[in-house]
């Protein structure tokens, strides 16, 4: 799998955990420069605490474009470490 964002690939791995149809990139497959901290907050009744990210490559950003779950509710542990992308930038 892979995640571009404007021509830009931002991950590629073949070991993606799927939790509701979203592909989860193990962070060491992740490019992090492209992503920067967002204050946006979401707590998901079952995976726990979301922290979000913007995409930026430096010439297009997109807001609030990714998201992971650093310390998920056990329900969701397996995404741990992992990076997700809005659907639309996924490909296989």
């Amino acid at each position: 799998m892979k995640a571009i964002f404007k021509d830009v690939v931002l991950a590629e791995s073949d070991h993606t955990e799927v939790v509701e149809k979203n592909h989860y990139f193990p962070r060491e497959d992740v490019k992090v420069e492209y992503l920067k901290k967002s204050d946006k907050q979401y707590t998901c009744p079952w995976k726990g605490e979301a922290t979000y990210y913007h995409i930026d490559t430096g010439v297009e950003r997109m807001d609030n474009g990714a998201w992971s779950y650093e310390h998920p509710k056990d329900a969701a542990k397996q995404i741990a470490g992992h990076v997700c992308f809005e659907k639309k930038y996924v490909k296989e």
